[in-house]
Formats: structure tokens, C-alpha cells, sequence
């Protein structure tokens, strides 16, 4: 059995794969809501609409359970990584809340402001900026220029996920959510409100796919940790692995086999984050803090991960529950 400390770094990474392929799907339905375009401009939005339900803020569910176990089990890379990132983070915050608010006000407000509203604008705005300052994020702490002094718990940067890299993973992953969600919302059309979103599906992953391309060599210098995992090891799998089912998913759109594309596109942002964990791993924050030199005791972790354990018993089928009853039938998107 692994040690406790990485039984929790384990679910972390799930809780994020989970979290990217969940409420990343709902980012980019307001990619896609930003985007509508031409005479089905109001379909689109509507199916955007239908199709989250009241299940997107449900979804944020996994991003508090990587916050909490980061914080619990973790907590000096989790004040290393929310002081050095405290601005992207705060922002994205504020974004996930605008956003919740601004898709609730506009579905009630429609009536009284028409289908383009001020609230309409802000939930296609947060929409965008969050997943691109998350994955800015994201590039930040794989970049390595994040430090920390380990007699204070200073930082010394604070503006790394600025750079050039990291801006570019933010961009990656918002191609990436949009490419998901497009995927999703064939499986919730029918006729030419479904061309229209495989159009956008194939259109998202040629961008995601010029973004990766740069962003992947881009990691020799920029990311050395990670380049050196990719490039050895199971990384040397894991890459083919993402490209090929990358390749299955765009492949499956083309050809209208929707549900083999969703299966696909899961499976590679579950590549692409399980391989990232697996690269820098034993990595929390590159080169300063590790899974071992920042876990708390053994009984704190597993008291947490009891408590997380427990509490699934109630999530998972609530869940469950909660798609199977309400998922594409949102009560308040046909106003």
C-alpha cells in the first residue's frame, strides 16, 4: 500500500482530472456562448444553457476537494502556491463566482434584457479568462521559477505565471475545455444545431493542437522537470498515448460517432494531467517542495482522507443522482 502522503497526492490528481473534464466542459459552453454566431445564434445559447443546467456550479465540488486536501495534507506548498499565485488565483475565483451569478441572472433575466445582456457578456468573459489564468497557473508551477525559501516560506517570484510558457498553457487549456465541450454538445443536439458544434469540436482541436505542438518543445527550457519526465520513463508512453487518442477523438467527430469522441476526449485530458502528475511527481513545487518534505502527519492525513471517504458515500450517488434526474433539462433556459 502507498504512504498515506501519496494516497492524498493521488487523489488530488484525480480530483483535477475530474474537475478538467467536468467543469472545464462548462468553461468552454461559455466559449461557445461568447462564440455564437449566425441564424441558430439563440439555439446555441439555449443548448449552451440546457445542456449545463443546474449542474455547473456542482461541478466546482472537485476544485474544493483539491483545495482542501492540499491545504489539510499539504500545507506548506499550499502557502507557497497561493502567495505566488494569489493574483491569478484571485482572479479565477472571482471569475468562477461572477460566472455562477451572471448565468443565473441572465437565464432569469431574458425576458426583461433580450437573449445579448450585460449578464450575458460577463458569463462569457469569466467563462474565458478563468480557464486561461487557471493554466497560466498550472504553467507556473511546472515552469520551476516558483522558489521557496525554507526557513521563512518566502517566494521569490510572483509573476511567473506571466511569462511567455505559462500564458501559453493557459491558452492550451481553454482550446481544451472548448474542444470538451463541444464534444458534449453534439451528444445534446440533433440536425444543424449538431453540425454547428462538431464544426466547432474539430475547429478546437486544430487550435489545441497548434498550441500543444508549441508548447511542447517549448518545455525543454521552459519546464526542464517536466521535458525530462515526458521524455523518459512512462513519459515516453504517455505522450504517443495522448497524441493517438487526441487523433481517435477528432477522428470520431468527423465521422459522427459522438459518444466514442467524448470517450476519447476524456481519456486524453486524463493523459495529459496524469502524465504531468507523473513527470514532476515526487514535485509539489519544483525543485523546493516535494510529497514527502511537506506532508502532515501521518494521522492528520488519514483522518482527512477517512472524512473524504465518508463523504462520498453522499457525493457520488448525489452526483449520480443529480445528472441522471436534471442534466440538459434546465427549467430556466427556455425563458
Amino acid at each position: 500500500m502507498p504512504p498515506l502522503n501519496y494516497l492524498a497526492a493521488g487523489v488530488i490528481v484525480i480530483s483535477l482530472i475530474i474537475y478538467a473534464v467536468l467543469g472545464g466542459a462548462d468553461f468552454g459552453g461559455g466559449v461557445w456562448d461568447a462564440l455564437a454566431r449566425g441564424p441558430r445564434a439563440s439555439a446555441q445559447r439555449r443548448t449552451v444553457a440546457e445542456a449545463m443546467g443546474p449542474v455547473w456550479e456542482a461541478n466546482h465540488v472537485w476544485l474544493i476537494i483539491v483545495i482542501v486536501l492540499l491545504f489539510v495534507c499539504f500545507a506548506p506548498a499550499f502557502a507557497a502556491l497561493f502567495t505566488a499565485l494569489n493574483v491569478p488565483l484571485s482572479i479565477a475565483l472571482v471569475g468562477i463566482m461572477l460566472r455562477g451569478s451572471a448565468f443565473v441572472f441572465r437565464a432569469h433575466g431574458r425576458q426583461a434584457t433580450g437573449e445579448v445582456s450585460i449578464w450575458g457578456i460577463v458569463f462569457s468573459a469569466a467563462s474565458i479568462i478563468t480557464p486561461v489564468l487557471l493554466g497560466s497557473c498550472f504553467g507556473a508551477i511546472v515552469s520551476g521559477n516558483i522558489h521557496v525559501d525554507p526557513k521563512t516560506g518566502a517566494v521569490n517570484d510572483y509573476l511567473a505565471w506571466l511569462a511567455p510558457y505559462p500564458l501559453l498553457l493557459g491558452l492550451l487549456a481553454l482550446a481544451i475545455c472548448a474542444f470538451l465541450a463541444a464534444i458534449y454538445l453534439t451528444l445534446e443536439t440533433k440536425g444543424d444545431l449538431q453540425e454547428d458544434f462538431r464544426k466547432r469540436a474539430i475547429g478546437a482541436w486544430l487550435v489545441s493542437v497548434v498550441l500543444a505542438t508549441l508548447a511542447l518543445p517549448f518545455s525543454a527550457s521552459a519546464a526542464p522537470r517536466i521535458w525530462a519526465g515526458l521524455t523518459s520513463g512512462f513519459g515516453l508512453a504517455l505522450v504517443p498515448a495522448a497524441v493517438i487518442i487526441g487523433a481517435v477523438a477528432v477522428i470520431a467527430v468527423w465521422q459522427r460517432r459522438y459518444q466514442v469522441a467524448r470517450i476519447a476526449g476524456i481519456a486524453q485530458v486524463a493523459l495529459i494531467i496524469g502524465g504531468w502528475a507523473l513527470a514532476q511527481s515526487p514535485y509539489l513545487l519544483y525543485p523546493d517542495i516535494t510529497i514527502d518534505n511537506s506532508a502532515s502527519a501521518n494521522a492528520i492525513i488519514l483522518a482527512m482522507l477517512i472524512a473524504l471517504a465518508v463523504g462520498a458515500i453522499v457525493l457520488l450517488p448525489s452526483m449520480w443522482l443529480l445528472y441522471s434526474l436534471f442534466k440538459g433539462h434546465n427549467p430556466t433556459a427556455s425563458r
